[in-house]
């Protein structure tokens, strides 16, 4: 198996199990909480997105990789990162505006994945030497996949979620 097989099998493995861990034990858990208790713990899965910074360190990873594509993925995150913490103290102050900001986090930051993904794709990413990065995208970016569809789920159920 080359590591372009392996890169893809390892993401859609974490993307499996992270979702079997979340269905059967986050989500119910979440389920016995207000909406704005049940968005903060998924929302701090999203606040070491600012170790996608370590892309813009000379050596850490293929420095053939296009620097639009490395500048995009490690600002993006790191603007994700603080939105979501910004959104997890709106949350805890209970701030008039706390769901705006989660949707504008959230939206920003699958927004940010997605844009990730399409520079994946075509750039065939999997094939530079992404040394210790290869486990942001095979481990970490699945998880927060997960987290932003169940921040959506939760938004966009919120009349029927306990306050």
């Amino acid at each position: 198996m080359n590591s372009v097989s392996i890169f893809w099998l390892q993401l859609v493995a974490s993307l499996f199990v992270f979702s079997l861990v979340a269905a059967w034990y986050v989500w119910p858990f979440l389920t016995k909480l207000s909406r704005h208790s049940a968005l903060i713990p998924l929302l701090f899965v999203h606040v070491p997105r600012y170790v996608g910074m370590t892309l813009l360190v000379p050596g850490m990873i293929d420095p053939k990789l296009p620097a639009e594509f490395i500048s995009s993925a490690a600002y993006g995150d790191l603007l994700e990162a603080a939105l979501a913490l910004a959104s997890i103290f709106a949350l805890r102050g209970n701030w008039r505006f706390a769901i705006a900001l989660v949707w504008v986090a959230n939206i920003w930051g699958f927004a940010d994945l997605l844009n990730g993904v399409r520079g994946v794709l075509r750039l065939n990413v999997p094939s530079f030497d992404l040394r210790t990065a290869w486990y942001i995208y095979t481990f970490y970016a699945p998880l927060v996949v997960v987290s932003h569809l169940m921040i959506f789920w939760i938004l966009i159920k919120s009349k029927s979620w306990k306050q």
